[in-house]
């Protein structure tokens, strides 16, 4: 529980139905005053000075007169920013918690050291039953690069940074980055592809970055390179990853995000030999940690401060 000065304060939380009671369990652990109202049974909407919410239905937010600030449940927010009719002048807080920046860092670990090590050929050597003596490199002669260098992808770096990899970022500004190369702009972006053999994308999305991962940028990359996009399927161009992986230009892909969500089940994503699919859980936002923040938020804005980890409404995150 954290200290705050959250009471009458009230809460309306749109996640899906499933997990609203799990939440307003997490919000009463946090700060017993805060009340806290499902989307479903929001009772007087003038009373709503906050809102907490996943994909709500666009222009819904202007339902309440006096919001102070929007939460958003994950760490993107491109589903809010495409709300043309979101209320005006009311910040927008992306989601920063340290349990949701663990889960990406472990599983951004995982997938770069099941490629670093070349698992799927060994995999694909037991099945065959083939005694595979497989020489890979050592991790400082691994090259791994890194797009998007906000909160998750400089933590991800960290947890890499144990195994001695050769590090790269990307972004779209400068950014400091002792112990790897740092690239920006249009400018750096070939050559930070160039000396990527393992490139995890973590890039918001925005209008600049939508269909990023194409072919154009799979051909600026080593060939045999592989690909791990956990941020958004609208980063990626499917038609262009299934080409890539068919010339070779791509040696394997690991996906948790897609063009469609759930994944179709006739997707040919699903049995392709050299993808590994994961259902949009690389990371997922914890309750009772991201609770604690929001809270903490809150608090700030009631002492006259302005919320941590506020949307830059032009950059889009």
């Amino acid at each position: 529980m954290v200290s705050s000065t959250c009471e009458l304060m009230a809460l309306i939380i749109k996640s899906d139905f499933a997990r609203d009671v799990i939440w307003r369990e997490a919000f009463q652990f946090a700060s017993p005053e805060l009340d806290c109202r499902s989307w479903q049974a929001p009772g007087d909407l003038s009373e709503i000075e906050y809102a907490f919410v996943w994909k709500p239905e666009k222009g819904s937010l202007r339902r309440f007169p006096n919001l102070k600030c929007i939460f958003s449940i994950g760490a993107g927010v491109d589903h809010l920013l495409g709300d043309v009719d979101l209320p005006e002048g009311v910040p927008v807080v992306r989601m920063v918690e340290p349990e949701l920046t663990r889960g990406m860092s472990e599983y951004v670990a995982l997938h770069v050291l099941r490629y670093h090590r070349d698992l799927p050929a060994l995999q694909q050597s037991q099945r065959a039953r083939q005694w595979n003596e497989l020489i890979t490199p050592t991790a400082p002669h691994r090259r791994v690069g890194i797009m998007g260098f906000g909160v998750l992808g400089q933590a991800a770096a960290e947890a890499l940074r144990v195994f001695g990899f050769d590090l790269a970022c990307w972004s779209r500004t400068a950014k400091d980055f002792p112990g790897g190369e740092s690239f920006h702009g249009s400018d750096g972006l070939v050559s930070f592809l160039a000396r990527t053999e393992i490139l995890v994308c973590l890039l918001p999305l925005t209008p600049e970055t939508e269909g990023i991962l194409n072919r154009d940028l799979f051909a600026s990359m080593p060939r045999g390179a592989w690909l791990i996009n956990a941020a958004r399927g609208g980063h990626q161009v499917e038609e262009d990853i299934l080409e890539a992986l068919q010339s070779g230009q791509l040696a394997g892909a690991t996906l948790d995000v897609f063009e469609t969500e759930p994944l179709p089940k006739d997707h040919v994503f699903w049995s392709h030999p050299r993808i590994t699919v994961t259902a949009h859980i690389a990371s997922v936002t914890q309750p009772r940690s991201a609770a604690v923040e929001v809270v903490a938020n809150i608090v700030r804005i009631e002492a006259g401060e302005p919320p941590l980890n506020t949307v830059d409404m032009g950059a889009g995150y």
